[in-house]
């Protein structure tokens, strides 16, 4: 009998920096891999992979503490596991079958952990990564070194931004092109600057711009020098804008925290929220009390129960941002994956 060969499979986010983190590692090691991948909100994707052991499994911009359970069945039936994130998180388990770079500094996203991890190999990606994560700061730096232009930065920042945008939506329906088929438009492109010229690219740089236009022409619910709320409506443009008009808000007002709340079909609220650029702490934590999570800086709540709004503007309204924070990283040696 012919032994069967190990499966790889890709499992990440469907946003900007789930995607081209992906596309940075496969650009530098490609061999095919089944892809598993989704919308920004989508959280059962590991739920989703039925592997056996020697099949490896490469996980990238999931925040490990709600696939926890998830690596643990994978680890315990005898698969490989990398996993590469930035979310917050408490230390992973101890397996030799593990191989986890965590690091949830505030300034740290999964693309610039990857190239971290691939010694700036495809570091342009990275810059696509950062700037789509909304971390413009640690992307120019990283443009810097690269020694881009303006116009190069601004390309690679718009690019980040409108892979990011479409990943925003309830169901495929909303978005422009599903994450799985853009990454492999992408991956025909080692140089992000080459996949502007994609048609497709084009159309999602367009349709952003209109969503945002639209979005930008509602007016705060709530507003004041440290803080602001906005309510969209639910509509499609919407359903692809929130949370592309919480991290334009926080470039623009980085003395004010934002919180962009857009209703559901079910009676609950989806809630974008982004802490002070200057104070840049602590936003995972007010969204962990309602049920959401996120990073330092930047966090959601994917289905805020109707009675709970009230509480939830109050306590963002007289939430504590921090100037510090904790870095947290946690990472094991590299093992070796034959």
């Amino acid at each position: 009998m012919t032994p069967t060969l190990p499966r790889h499979i890709d499992v990440c986010n469907g946003d900007a920096d789930g995607l081209c983190a992906l596309l940075q590692w496969r650009l530098a090691h490609p061999l095919h891999a089944e892809l598993v991948t989704g919308l920004k909100r989508e959280h059962d994707l590991l739920a989703r992979v039925q592997a056996q052991a020697g099949d490896e499994v490469m996980v990238v911009d999931l925040a490990f503490e709600p696939h926890r359970a998830g690596v643990q069945r994978l680890l315990d039936v005898g698969v490989r596991v990398r996993y590469v994130d930035h979310h917050v998180c408490t230390a992973p388990p101890e397996h030799p079958l593990l191989d986890a770079h965590l690091d949830a500094d505030s300034q740290v996203c999964s693309g610039l952990l990857i190239n971290r991890l691939l010694g700036g190999r495809f570091a342009r990606w990275a810059v696509v990564c950062a700037h789509g994560d909304n971390l413009h700061a640690p992307a120019e730096a990283l443009g810097r070194s690269l020694r881009l232009s303006a116009a190069q930065q601004q390309a690679l920042r718009r690019l980040g931004e409108a892979i990011n945008h479409n990943a925003y939506g309830d169901t495929l329906a909303d978005v422009r092109v599903p994450p799985a088929a853009l990454l492999t438009l992408l991956r025909e492109h080692t140089d992000p600057i080459s996949a502007l010229a994609e048609p497709r690219v084009q159309g999602l740089l367009q349709g952003m711009d209109e969503d945002l236009a639209r979005a930008r022409q509602v007016r705060p619910e709530r507003e004041a020098a440290h803080a602001a709320i906005w309510c969209l409506p639910d509509a499609d443009w919407a359903r692809r804008a929130s949370g592309s008009l919480a991290n334009s808000l926080a470039s623009e007002r980085p003395d004010q925290a934002c919180a962009v709340l857009r209703p559901l079909a079910s009676g609950h609220w989806l809630i974008s929220v982004r802490a002070p650029r200057h104070s840049p702490f602590g936003a995972a934590a007010l969204c962990q009390r309602f049920g959401g999570g996120g990073r330092q800086a930047a966090g959601g709540i994917d289905a805020l129960p109707p009675d709970r709004r009230s509480a939830f503007v109050e306590a963002f309204w007289s939430h504590r941002w921090s100037h510090d924070g904790p870095h947290i990283e946690v990472e094991q040696p590299p093992q070796r994956h034959p």
